[in-house]
């Protein structure tokens, strides 16, 4: 009903704000930590979250028969599979993503890092996907788009947003993976391992390329919690809850203001500018991750 469709709205544009203000968290913990610690830390921290929830849902029920308790076997297992490859996948992202965001601003980063909107659907013609023919044009707006946020004066871009959009890729295969297994176990048990994987990665990392100290984690204890706690856990349990029963289209439109949000975070608490020319990059890029996502004609006949 229309009440309860206000309430999936709410929530996932909470999400969506959430994620947001996670950049200027990222951005502010690398005054602390470096890349590895600051990812690591908060990917335990988000695991960590998730593990209540698993373990009050995963009780053994009474009465369950070996075909079920064979069932529930295979679809752990392949959680776990699941969890891994998105888990490497997302280890691989957030890094790049982190280090890219300590040579740009938290808005770019947020609207360059949007675009995996857009690039999922183009990646997914190699897995044999149909692709719809709006996705081009929407692709060539927000190549525009990128080219006034990110081209600086001297025709050159800048190293920080090349990391960012290389991450957009990854995060657009991460999503291609969860995709896969999201059909086939529970999400909430794959986001909890993708979590610890990615955070078991980044912490050996840690000690192999840099030197935390105690008093770092206590300096970043907030950003780290932000995006452990808020980023990770609860934000991908609003979107659960969020996205049961709503049009995935209207769901992802939501979800997407995750960009406009970073812009105005950045802009609130870290005091960061746009030019013109890069709001105008931002609008562009923004239109075409919506008009992407509009139903086609043929959709609005089938509805």
């Amino acid at each position: 009903d229309r009440k309860k469709s206000l309430v999936s709205s709410m929530l996932l544009m909470l999400t969506a704000l959430i994620w947001g203000v996670a950049f200027v968290a990222q951005s502010e913990g690398m005054n602390y930590v470096g890349g590895f610690t600051f990812n690591g830390s908060r990917f335990l921290v988000g695991g960590i979250v998730l593990l209540p929830y698993l373990l009050l849902t995963k009780k053994k029920k009474t009465g369950e028969s070996a075909r079920e308790r064979e069932a529930q076997r295979a679809r752990l297992k392949t959680g776990v599979i699941g969890g891994i490859c998105c888990g490497l996948a997302l280890c691989a992202a957030s890094t790049l993503q982190q280090i890219g965001i300590q040579y740009t601003s938290v808005g770019k980063a947020g609207f360059i890092t949007t675009l995996y909107i857009i690039i999922v659907p183009i990646l997914g013609i190699f897995l044999k996907k149909r692709v719809p023919g709006k996705v081009w044009p929407c692709a060539v707006l927000a190549a525009i788009g990128m080219y006034l946020l990110c081209m600086s004066e001297s025709l050159q871009i800048g190293k920080g947003d090349v990391l960012v959009f290389i991450c957009a890729f990854l995060f657009a295969i991460q999503i291609l993976l969860a995709d896969h297994f999201v059909e086939l176990a529970d999400p909430v048990e794959i986001s909890c391992i993708q979590f610890l994987t990615s955070g078991v990665i980044l912490t050996i990392l840690m000690f192999v390329f840099e030197t935390p100290h105690w008093s770092d984690f206590v300096a970043a204890w907030l950003p780290i919690a932000y995006a452990g706690i808020l980023s990770s856990g609860v934000a991908y349990t609003l979107q659960l809850i969020g996205q049961k029963g709503m049009d995935p289209t209207i769901a992802s439109l939501l979800l997407s203001m995750e960009s406009t949000f970073s812009v105005l975070a950045g802009w609130v608490i870290l005091k960061q500018k746009l030019t013109v020319k890069e709001l105008i990059g931002c609008v562009l890029m923004f239109t075409a991750v919506i008009l992407v996502q509009l139903p086609g004609r043929s959709a609005n006949r089938s509805s």
